[in-house]
This record gives C-alpha cells, structure tokens and sequence, in this order.
C-alpha cells in the first residue's frame, strides 16, 4: 500500500492531501528507467574495462595460444629457410665444384609458387586474418618447392658421384712421355719464341724433347678420334676424346700404334716421338682441349708425380724459351 503524503496549506490553515498526476507518475517512472538504464551501461563498461568475461578470457587465452604458435611455426621456418641456404650454397660452391658441373641458377631455385588466386579457396571461407594465412601457407609451399629442387640437385649429384670413378680414369693426369728427371719439357704453353719465323706467338701446348723411337703414352682413357699425317704444321698427330669435354692431342710422332676409333687407357702406347710437320727437333707436341678450348697442360701432370716435381714443372713451364 503507498504512502499518503500530505501538506501544510497556509490560507486553510489545514494539512491537504497531496494529489499525484499520471504525468508526474509517468515522469517519475520514466527518469527511473534511465537513470537505472545509464546506471547499468556505467557497470557494463566499468566491468568490461576492468573484468574479463569467462568467454572472453577464454578467448583471449585461445588467440594467445594461437600467436604463440605462429611465432614458433615462423621461427622454424625461418630455420629451415637459413639451412636450405646453407645446403644450397654448398651444393653450387662445394658439390658442383668439385665435379666440374654448373651451378643450378637463382631463378630456378627461388621456384615461385604463383600470386593469392592461388589460395582462393581460403579467401572465400571468409577468414578474419587473411592476410597472415595466406602468407604462411606461401612460405611453406615456396619451402617445399625449393626443398623438392635441392633434393633433384642431390640426385643429379649422387650420379655425378657414381661416375666420377670413371671421370677419374679418362681426364688426362700424367705426362705423356717418361720424365722421370723432368728434363724432358722443353717449352710450356703461352707466347713463346716461333721456331720458325723467329717472333713471339701463342704455343698452344708443351713441347717434351726425346729421342726419335721414345714411346708416346695417352694420359687419360678414351676413344681415338683422330689419326692423321701431315707433312707441315702437326706433322704425324693423334687426337683422343677422353669424354667430359676433354681431348688431348700428340703432335710431330714417328709412327703410330693405334687406329681410330680405339679404346685407349691411360698409360697406354699410342705412338713414338718423331720430327713431323713443322718442327727443328725431335720432340713431342701435347696439347689439353677442355669444351674445345686450349687450356695449359701443365695443370693436368698430378697424378705420376710429387708437389716437389710438379713446382719444377711449373717452373720450367713458365720459361719464355722457343718452341721446338
């Protein structure tokens, strides 16, 4: 039951009756509803700033957990990118080196995997951090590309590898005469003295004095390509294709002792010294083709000889001297 309020009325000089309109009990009610409406805004804004909901904390420790991961997941990936470097590097400036095979190229081994419409499918689910998505799932697919070419390169040089034994025996390593005092080289490679026109010009090979008879022996194994006579330049010569871009040729012989076409190996007698074609003495002619070009035979004398006796080949290589 409400109270029944009352006031004192000066001009009756009695208590009246206090008379409530609905307006005012609207008004009243009304400035309640609000008053209790701001009231509970303030207390939801306080407590969100302040207080965690269940669902929210429970959220909050979900995204936490998930960042927590993607800074793992990133961290190792930015490992494994650093090793497939490493691995990458080695294979282009140790492997292939060392079995004289040419450096897979940069662009192939960025091995690029495409723009976002390759990962339409995700953007049409709607994901909140597309952005994040797609470039992690860019990083590992441009990982597995580089890792499956780095894994081709292994096999390529696992290949190399079980024929480098044969690589081995068929590039020359040894003199092609016995030279057991070195005393034999005469003239190295490079612009020496013509025997005949008296001028410097390139000497494309090394010059062994011997004499006339003294066996000639292939320094490498291989296929005889060439057999040839000639009464000037080269004079009596053979040539044999060792494979792997390697020939070697044996100029101003006596005579032969093999045919073309033969199968040589390294040691083998393939001729005698003579004073064919254009030549002031008997002596032995040798040359090193390497990709059809004219390289220094004195770099491939290591495998019958000490470092010792290789300087002094060198060494006498490098006279200025006439050619024979």
């Amino acid at each position: 039951m409400s109270k029944i309020k009352y006031y004192y009325d000066t001009e009756t000089c009695k208590y009246e009756r206090v008379r409530v309109s609905r307006w005012d009990v609207l008004l009243n009610i009304s400035g309640f509803i609000v008053l209790v409406l701001v009231a509970g805004v303030s207390l939801v804004i306080i407590f969100d700033t302040y207080f965690e909901s269940p669902k929210a904390a429970r959220l909050k420790k979900e995204n936490d957990e998930l960042t927590f991961y993607y800074d793992m997941l990133s961290k190792d990936m930015d490992r494994a990118n650093k090793m497939l470097e490493s691995l990458q590097e080695r294979d282009n400036n140790v492997y292939r080196t060392i079995f004289e095979a040419e450096p897979i190229p940069l662009s192939v081994r960025s091995a690029g995997v495409g723009g976002v419409n390759r990962y339409q499918d995700l953007l049409e689910n709607g994901l909140e951090r597309e952005e994040v998505i797609v470039n992690t799932f860019q990083r590992i697919d441009q990982l597995k590309r580089q890792l499956y070419i780095q894994t081709r390169s292994y096999d390529n040089l696992l290949e190399m590898a079980e024929n480098k034994s044969e690589i081995l025996a068929t590039i020359p390593a040894i003199q092609p005469v016995s030279n057991k005092e070195l005393r034999r080289l005469a003239s190295g490679f490079g612009m020496r003295v013509h025997p005949i026109y008296k001028v410097k010009m390139m000497h494309p090979g090394v010059d062994f004095s011997a004499p006339k008879g003294t066996p000639v022996y292939a320094t490498g194994g291989g296929k005889v390509k060439q057999v040839k006579s000639s009464f000037t330049g080269y004079g009596k010569q053979i040539i044999i294709d060792h494979g792997y871009g390697y020939q070697t040729r044996y100029a101003h012989l006596q005579d032969f002792n093999v045919k073309v076409g033969q199968e040589v190996e390294r040691g083998q007698c393939i001729g005698y010294v003579g004073n064919t074609g254009t030549s002031t003495a008997p002596h032995l002619h040798y040359e090193v083709f390497k990709d059809d070009e004219r390289v220094n035979p004195i770099y491939y004398f290591y495998q019958d000889i000490t470092a010792d006796e290789y300087e002094i080949l060198v060494q006498l290589a490098s006279i200025e001297n006439q050619s024979l």
